[in-house]
């Protein structure tokens, strides 16, 4: 059933992959999932920039015809959630409430996301690796529902003083993470939370929501409010988080959308390889 939407199926990078078929920083997550988005069409022709691919419809699992309606609905709801906490942040930026929602896509994703209990005994990095450190790419914001119960452990956030600190799980609640979009919009004020998933004795379950950035945000326009930030103090982040693989912080693309396109790339390369083999190799081969 779930190769029946596997991702290698989805230009748009939709759909289910496998534990061990993403890789963070070069080394592969152990996790399986599942990413919808809002359901759209796509649009991309050629002669359109090549990230307008990522905008597309899911693939729907036949088995569970009720998933539709249950994942659409869930996107809808914390669309209007993001959009809300978005005005209230920009308040406390002391911005008007509408400033941020001119950075907000068509389209968010959702992942649904099984992290498999290790086995007793393994050891090493590539086993206890849930997914690895990183800054979220794929959204302005993530919300994301812990969905074990509160005494499996997992998700951890990098400090400023580079310690790596356990995130507590709290029913009814979600845990908001700053995506690397936001860490450029505000000039650094906001940094990008830096956090890792470390696999267990128990199998784990987190269902990630990222706000969605347009595509065809330029690094520009995403600084036109830097004279504003100029009288703040900038974030502080320790070396390690500075380190960490940031295409649209560091990077040499222009656009929201190609650097997104780029970290999918990296992250399912089978996919790459499929659908965009005219820039897999350089998008493989860049650093940053």
């Amino acid at each position: 059933m779930k190769q029946a939407i596997a991702l290698e199926n989805s230009p748009h990078f939709l759909g289910y992959s496998g534990t061990g078929s993403e890789s963070t920083g070069g080394q592969s997550d152990q996790r399986e999932q599942v990413e919808f988005a809002t359901e759209l069409d796509a649009i991309w022709q050629e002669g359109m920039p090549l990230y307008e691919r990522l905008r597309g419809p899911n693939q729907w699992p036949e088995a569970f015809p009720e998933l539709r309606k249950v994942v659409n609905d869930y996107v809808q709801a914390m669309a209007r959630l993001g959009e809300t906490f978005l005005g209230l942040v920009a308040q406390a930026l002391s911005l008007s409430p509408e400033t941020l929602l001119s950075f907000l896509s068509d389209q968010h994703r959702l992942k649904l996301v099984h992290y498999p209990a290790s086995k007793p005994g393994d050891t090493g990095a590539a086993s206890a690796q849930g997914v690895g450190p990183h800054k979220d790419s794929s959204g302005w914001w993530t919300f994301l529902l812990q969905a074990s119960p509160p005494e499996v452990k997992g998700l951890q956030a990098l400090n400023k003083a580079g310690q790596w600190v356990d995130i507590p799980v709290k029913p009814g609640t979600f845990v908001v993470n700053i995506g690397q979009a936001f860490e450029v919009v505000t000039a650094g004020v906001c940094k990008a939370t830096t956090h890792r998933v470390l696999s267990g004795l128990q199998e784990r379950y987190s269902v990630p929501f990222f706000q969605g950035v347009r595509r065809d945000l330029t690094r520009t326009e995403a600084r036109a409010l830097s004279p504003h930030f100029a009288s703040f103090e900038e974030g502080i982040e320790p070396d390690q988080a500075r380190e960490i693989d940031s295409a649209f912080l560091h990077g040499k693309y222009d656009t929201w959308g190609e650097t997104q396109l780029r970290t999918k790339i990296r992250s399912h390369r089978d996919n790459g390889r499929i659908f965009y083999p005219e820039v897999f190799e350089d998008y493989i081969k860049d650093g940053n």
